[in-house]
């Protein structure tokens, strides 16, 4: 009796570490994307590059001037480059974490978000992230988000 408690306390006590693991993972993937997010609200583009890997893709879906969807893939340097320059009012992305999943060194993150240009309401959507942790930490290698107007509840 007193090898079965053992053993199932030995197993408690390695999930009961592992979910700590992991919730640990969760909250480094969710400082990366909170620093990209910071680094628009604030105009830092040290910040922004610091959320991203060396190689990385950042796409769009939208639609076109027929209005059809397409996917537009945008160059990450130009984009912090918009970022820096001077603008009156600030860029805020305001997300909500819906899905993080995390495996070795691989996380997916799903965000729901709304886009202000100051305090006025621009659009709205959803961001798909991808992220690799290398031996800096978790670092953005993909995004991929829609973009919208209404049914932004």
């Amino acid at each position: 009796m007193k090898q079965i408690t053992t053993a199932l306390l030995l197993l408690l006590l390695t999930c009961t570490l592992a979910i700590a693991q992991n919730k640990n993972e969760e909250d480094a993937v969710k400082a990366t994307i909170n620093l990209l997010f910071d680094g628009m609200r604030n105009s830092d583009t040290t910040m922004i590059r610091k959320a991203f890997a060396t190689k990385n893709t950042m796409q769009t879906i939208a639609k076109n001037k027929d209005e059809k969807f397409v996917v537009k893939t945008e160059n990450v340097d130009n984009f912090i480059k918009s970022i820096a320059m001077p603008h009156a009012e600030k860029y805020d992305e305001r997300i909500v974490f819906t899905k993080i999943l995390v495996d070795a060194n691989l996380a997916s993150v799903w965000t729901d978000y709304k886009f202000y240009v100051g305090d006025k309401f621009s659009h709205c959507g959803v961001n798909s992230f991808q992220l690799f942790k290398d031996d800096e930490g978790w670092k953005i290698i993909y995004i991929i988000d829609t973009r919208r107007k209404d049914s932004c509840n």
